[in-house]
């Protein structure tokens, strides 16, 4: 237990919490847009994956990072573009709609990734592009504070900032204005001129955009290739964190890193003689547990 504690209080560990949560940050920010706006997109994990395998693709057919990147950008908005079709266009089922996306994605990157390299599990042949790490002037010579907040990937740091400039958005802008009100009464929002539908797709299309970036961070940061299957259901667990952190921006933020905390632990426990199968399932565990306090809570605050 000593040699558990001492793996966990240490900059290293703390660097990896950082490090675990940027995906689920990307992916919870891109749920909360979208459930502000009145729509739970279900098709995150989806959205994730495919992002991860164009960012490896287009980076290794371009040679370029950045290309990759925005690659991956665009792959995820086009996933998301297509359930908004569906689902505000033929007024598809959004939960039907957003499964159909996912169990898409989890073949389709496959079949891709055959289809253009002929790896089938893998794209340890593509010769793929990884953004950079990025070390932090004057905060990298800091004891403790250096270590743990210096050195991450470019994709962790804009993580960060995707919270502020979240923040701003549902806040302080007529969009972000337009998106609440389309949630919270798409009727009334109608009566004063908002476009809901236009505002839903727009939503859908931010969201898809945030949720790119967190797989576009699996295959060009956390790893240095495709891998099937490989966000591991991080859209859920965006998904959980959303819910739990009430669908507010700081909420969401402090709650993906609750997740990221468990992921991080899930791989600290891995060095010591714990089976593997066990250690894998610390997230989840974490997933369901905080799901059920978040509605406890709120069948409390109903029963008042």
């Amino acid at each position: 237990m000593g040699n558990f504690f001492a793996a966990i209080f240490t900059t290293e560990f703390a660097f990896s919490i950082l490090r675990v949560t940027t995906p689920i940050l990307f992916a919870a920010l891109g749920a909360l847009i979208s459930n502000r706006a009145g729509i739970v997109n279900i098709g995150l994990e989806g959205i994730m994956l495919t992002s991860a395998l164009m960012g490896v693709l287009f980076s290794a057919y371009t040679g370029s990072a950045w290309l990759g990147l925005l690659g991956a950008a665009a792959g995820g908005v086009l996933i998301a573009g297509l359930l908004a079709f569906f689902t505000l266009k033929f007024k598809t089922h959004i939960i039907l709609g957003g499964i159909a996306i996912n169990a898409f994605a989890s073949g389709g990157t496959i079949f891709v990734l055959y289809l253009l390299t002929g790896d089938k599990g893998t794209s340890s042949s593509v010769a793929s592009k990884v953004l950079p790490n990025i070390d932090i002037p004057l905060i990298k010579d800091i004891p403790v504070i250096g270590p743990i907040l210096s050195g991450h990937h470019v994709l962790t740091y804009l993580s960060l900032i995707a919270v502020a400039a979240v923040y701003y958005l549902l806040k302080r802008t007529p969009l972000g204005l337009q998106i609440r009100a389309v949630g919270e009464n798409p009727q009334a929002a109608q009566s004063v001129g908002v476009k809901v539908v236009r505002t839903q797709y727009i939503a859908l299309l931010l969201s898809g955009l945030f949720a790119s970036l967190g797989g576009a961070y699996m295959s060009m940061g956390y790893l240095s290739l495709f891998t099937r299957d490989m966000t591991a259901g991080r859209g859920w667990i965006a998904l959980a964190a959303e819910s739990m952190g009430r669908s507010t921006t700081i909420g969401t933020a402090l709650t993906s890193f609750l997740f990221g905390f468990a992921e991080a632990m899930s791989n600290v426990l891995q060095l010591f003689k714990i089976p593997a199968e066990l250690v894998s399932t610390v997230p989840y565990v974490v997933t369901v547990i905080g799901l059920m306090i978040y509605s406890i809570n709120e069948s409390r605050k109903k029963g008042k």
